[in-house]
């Protein structure tokens, strides 16, 4: 996975700077405590990119906040909040295009996008994909 790169076919949600205010913090199990996605500094009005090529899954307002949910290929969906939608269920999206403008709303102070992946209905870090998590490297067992 690595750095999101046209190779890789993966890019960031919002355009560069890519400033992180909160990381991924996995749960301990399904329903416990965590972070499932990233927080991204953004600001109300900032447009919203397609993070991958996939089909829009989801868009409409969960409790408080608008999400927008894209399914890719092999069972990964991202989604984005709070995100006023310019695509709707059904509509075919490209890496980088433009999907909606951040809104308010969810978890996320004013000034912040929330993304998350789920692979295979679990939550992972999003940096897998973007790049940013070094990949474990296993060594010998010691004597």
């Amino acid at each position: 996975m690595g750095v999101a790169t046209a190779a890789n076919g993966w890019r960031w949600p919002l355009p560069e700077p890519h400033r992180l205010i909160a990381p991924f913090v996995a749960p301990a199990s399904p329903y416990a405590a965590g972070h499932r996605g990233i927080d991204l500094a953004a600001q109300a009005g900032d447009a919203v990119l397609a993070p991958h090529d996939g089909v829009v899954s989801f868009a409409g307002v969960v409790v408080d906040r608008p999400v927008l949910s894209i399914t890719q290929a092999d069972d990964v969906i991202a989604t984005v909040e709070p995100v006023l939608a310019l695509v709707s269920v059904g509509d075919r999206v490209l890496a980088g295009q433009e999907i909606g403008t951040v809104a308010s709303g969810g978890h996320c102070p004013p000034g912040c996008l929330h993304l998350g992946i789920r692979l295979h209905g679990q939550y992972v870090s999003p940096l897998l994909y973007l790049g940013g998590v070094q990949r474990a490297v296993l060594l010998p067992a010691g004597p």
